[in-house]
């Protein structure tokens, strides 16, 4: 298992537990043994509001990163996930969002594989690059509201 691996698991299973958890990089970093900035890629790769988490960060002496399992409503989600998606939106950010509302049972796997195969970029190779993110981010923002 790589170190990257190693620490999203480890902040994972702390956040089993009620959902929230508070980490000081360097202690973290210290007891895996690496570097305080590999804490930082995982966070900032895999505990992302397109992961369905939030997270608050204190600097200084005492500082802390508060990483939180997002609790939303439906009606909360969708208008996070719309303002999230923007005007252009990329595969990978909307297979995450698929993935988290998969995760969350908001969707079922059956839905998931329907807009992962309206969104993906093969099915946009006509469109030219410029235009296919916008394009996927408009369908993604109408199945958001008329799916959930």
């Amino acid at each position: 298992m790589n170190i990257s691996n190693i620490i999203a698991s480890m902040i994972s299973d702390m956040l089993e537990e009620d959902g929230c958890t508070e980490i000081q990089r360097n202690e973290l970093a210290q007891k895996i043994g690496c570097v305080p900035s590999q804490i930082n890629y995982v966070i900032s790769s895999r505990f992302t509001p397109e992961h369905g988490y939030i997270v608050e960060s204190r600097r200084g002496g005492g500082g802390y990163i508060r990483i939180t399992k997002a609790d939303y409503d439906i009606n909360s989600l969708k208008m996070h996930l719309v303002n999230c998606i923007g005007q252009s939106l990329e595969e990978s950010v909307c297979r995450a969002h698929i993935k988290n509302m998969y995760e969350r049972d908001i969707i079922d796997e059956k839905t998931a594989k329907i807009m992962l195969s309206a969104l993906c970029t093969s099915a946009y190779k006509d469109v030219p690059k410029e235009y296919a993110d916008r394009l996927r981010a408009s369908i993604f923002k109408q199945m958001v509201l008329n799916i959930l």
